[in-house]
């Protein structure tokens, strides 16, 4: 068969049209809808499909496709699409024809080629591996074992990148396609294992620039392994305290501060779900080739629908980037919002959130930044190693904005996309932001908006603002 997917996006139209495959394409559609899409279609975004089947187990065969923006796409080539998959069990028929798909979106079209066979595997379960019910509802691609073994070497420990609170991190090269990956092997062996494995994978679909993406996952005789893009220059945390000879630049350094904020903001504000990542800081930070940041570690996450108050059932994340939660047992996205506003002020002034070592006043972090810009010397705190060849006003702008989002007052913190626009100048930071950044509770008279939007478009203006002054209590 074969399936057209149109969308004409001057007359707003969605078209389905469906067809057998030896059989010209119909003028009448089978399925019509008159839709303005543009309000679903972000800036980048991924074409896939899905199926399911109930209670039965089946097989749906993709044997080709095309894709065409603006136009239409090509007439795919029947004679060279490959051979329907068989299980060469008699007792089951073969398929007598294949289903094609076209898509267009805004000018787009799509054609596919699939296997309309609905498998029943009745008999020899040994010829498939068993699927629970979440990776029928989550499940990614599936590597083998085999591949991932080869992959890394055997799992060799001259191949370990990192490891984490969960397991360790190997790089690896995919037989066949010679494409670098990083595995994760999930310690399993404790029930907060599995749930970080379940959790990677229901949020590695995400598709964004500064997300890591997830690329399959694999079990294995009691293992979990989870497949990602290879990061080769590691994590931020590595640049930052364990490679003296490779410093960051400031221009670097306000780079990876703006795309861990455009990856938290589209995690929080731009996807279908609230996400709440949980775990920002920079050994979670990841850089690729061209040192281009991507936001990593979604085991400690969880989602929520937008408009309900995305609040867990208990704190997770590292001790100096968890926030102030008076009953210890709540998080919220204001909690990745502290975490990222400690990150901000550790990536410009080069020092971890808490050196106990440290005198009084610099033991924390965020308490002695704010000391030095209560005494008119804010730039003091800024790490020897970016040199003099930085924009002062960008600096001045990331200690600042850091200490407004690591208020310990959640209500004061601003949302993400308030975060971005500050970052990227669109919004000034408020005149009297030294009173607020010392304020510590919501006084009467103060007007917070936009904390708790559910679109960015309501969160335009800054999102503080301070109808009557107060005296400062410190933080």
């Amino acid at each position: 068969m074969q399936v057209w997917i149109e969308y004409d996006s001057k007359r707003r139209q969605l078209n389905v049209t469906l067809h057998p495959i030896r059989v010209p394409k119909p003028k009448v559609p089978l399925l019509s809808l008159q839709k303005d899409l543009s309000p679903f279609l972000l800036e980048y975004m991924y074409v896939g499909f899905s199926s399911s089947t109930g209670t039965l187990t089946a097989s749906h065969d993709i044997l080709g496709w095309t894709f065409k923006m603006n136009g239409t796409a090509p007439v795919i080539d029947l004679s060279r699409l490959p051979k329907v998959p068989r299980f060469n069990q008699p007792w089951i028929q073969s398929p007598k024809g294949v289903l094609t798909i076209s898509l267009t979106v805004s000018g787009v079209i799509l054609l596919i080629v699939l296997s309309p066979g609905l498998w029943l595997f009745l008999k020899r379960k040994k010829l498939l591996e068993v699927l629970e019910d979440w990776e029928v509802q989550f499940g990614p691609h599936r590597f083998s074992f085999k591949d991932l073994h080869t992959a890394t070497k055997g799992f060799k420990d001259t191949e370990i990148l990192g490891k984490g609170g969960f397991g360790k991190v190997y790089k690896g090269t995919l037989p066949v396609s010679n494409v670098e990956i990083a595995v994760k092997m999930v310690s399993h062996d404790s029930r907060q294992g599995m749930r970080e494995f379940i959790a990677e994978i229901a949020i590695g679909q995400l598709r964004h620039p500064n997300l890591v993406r997830l690329q399959g996952y694999c079990r294995h005789k009691g293992e979990l392994y989870l497949v990602y893009d290879c990061m080769p220059k590691g994590n931020l945390d590595k640049f930052l305290y364990h490679q003296p000879m490779m410093s960051l630049e400031w221009s670097q350094r306000f780079k990876i501060i703006k795309d861990v904020a455009s990856g938290l903001c589209y995690l929080h504000q731009q996807w279908v779900q609230v996400i709440i990542h949980r775990d920002i800081k920079p050994a979670n930070i990841l850089l690729d080739a061209n040192m281009k940041t991507k936001l990593g570690d979604f085991g400690l996450a969880k989602l929520c629908d937008h408009g309900i108050d995305p609040q867990t059932s208990h704190v997770a994340g590292t001790l100096g980037y968890i926030s102030p939660v008076k009953n210890r047992k709540k998080a919220s996205t204001s909690s990745d919002v502290f975490s990222l506003g400690v990150v901000m002020l550790e990536i410009a002034c080069g020092r971890k959130p808490i050196l106990p070592r440290a005198s009084q006043s610099e033991m924390v972090l965020t308490d002695w930044v704010l000391e030095c810009w209560e005494n008119g010397d804010i730039m003091q705190v800024l790490d020897d190693n970016i040199g003099q060849e930085y924009v002062e006003e960008q600096a001045e702008l990331v200690l600042k904005l850091g200490l407004l989002c690591s208020h310990p007052v959640a209500a004061i913190r601003p949302n993400m996309f308030s975060v971005v626009k500050f970052l990227d100048s669109v919004a000034q930071l408020p005149d009297n932001l030294l009173n607020i950044v010392q304020a510590r509770e919501v006084y009467p008279g103060l007007e917070i908006s936009g904390e708790t939007a559910d679109s960015p478009e309501s969160s335009s203006i800054a999102p503080l603002t301070f109808t009557e002054s107060f005296v400062s209590h410190g933080r």
